[in-house]
């Protein structure tokens, strides 16, 4: 199940977030389920019953799309390690282009560090672009020297 999250989400999506490592700090993100510019989007599992009981839903992933002024910008979007590869990241990303088309923006932007091969082929998959780099704008990844590039993308909505 797919649902905009609140603050009331905010521990949920820290757990989330200190997991998949996508590289959003915990400002940004409070900042984000705070922001009237921003949709902070989550990926519920309703959980096994265990017996009769049944445990509170499980987050899974989430999204962060933010409103500018002719255009929308995915900031985050983040995925439990043992659950990619199953189809939320592009469940996640049909809902942040619905969500931007809401807001009637004319194309959808991202970065993305050049290494990340796994989420570039996720974005070609749904029709975004490469349009540019920014040289040395990531810090390198744990444990290599130097700095990353990142990858400019869109797609026209």
């Amino acid at each position: 199940m797919i649902s905009p999250l609140s603050v009331a989400n905010s521990a949920e999506l820290q757990a989330l977030e200190a997991q998949a490592n996508s590289g959003i700090s915990s400002q940004h993100l409070h900042d984000a389920l705070d922001d009237p510019n921003s949709q902070v989007i989550g990926y519920w599992q309703p959980p096994a019953p265990v017996g009769h009981v049944s445990v509170g839903d499980i987050l899974l992933g989430y999204a962060i799309v933010v409103r500018l002024p002719f255009e929308a910008e995915l900031q985050a979007i983040g995925v439990l390690p043992q659950q990619q590869g199953q189809g939320i990241g592009g469940k996640l990303i049909g809902e942040v282009v619905a969500c931007a088309r809401q807001w009637q923006s004319e194309r959808l932007l991202l970065e993305v560090r050049a290494s990340n091969q796994r989420a570039i082929r996720l974005y070609q998959h749904y029709e975004f672009n490469e349009d540019g780099r920014r040289r040395g704008y990531y810090p390198a990844a744990q444990g290599a020297a130097g700095r990353e590039d990142a990858l400019l993308m869109s797609r026209l909505l």
